[in-house]
């Protein structure tokens, strides 16, 4: 599969993470794409982000989380520019990408930027 199909690809299976938490909206940004609720973004898609060749999901993460992630596997997690305020990066540019793992870094971004009254439907997702 050519990397734009698997690029593509990748952001569909992102997308459909995000989207399926409440009230979700996804914002496309040329080869990028925002993901917001209540109008904060809580996970980027970031494809070659300032010339980096790398395709990854960045997300928000409790203090400290990011260092720890990136620590235990480099070459798997990156610190993406803002990630010293509490953001880090999974690659989804490697030849096999962990689908629940995507969807637990987003989940846990989605549940510190969400208001309360959209957490509690998280229960039944």
């Amino acid at each position: 599969m050519p990397d734009a199909d698997k690029r593509r690809e990748r952001l569909k299976k992102l997308s459909a993470i995000c989207l399926a938490l409440p009230q979700v909206v996804r914002e496309d940004h040329g080869s990028h794409a925002t993901f917001t609720v209540s109008k904060k973004v809580f996970a980027y898609y970031l494809n070659d982000h300032h010339g980096d060749g790398i395709v990854s999901v960045c997300c928000k993460v409790l203090p400290g989380d990011n260092e720890r992630l990136i620590a235990g596997n480099p070459g798997k997690f990156i610190m993406p520019a803002f990630g010293p305020r509490g953001w880090v990066g999974l690659r989804l540019d490697r030849s096999t990408v962990d689908w629940s793992e995507v969807k637990e870094l987003v989940r846990g971004s989605y549940e510190q930027t969400a208001p309360k009254r959209l957490l509690k439907l998280l229960e039944a997702i």
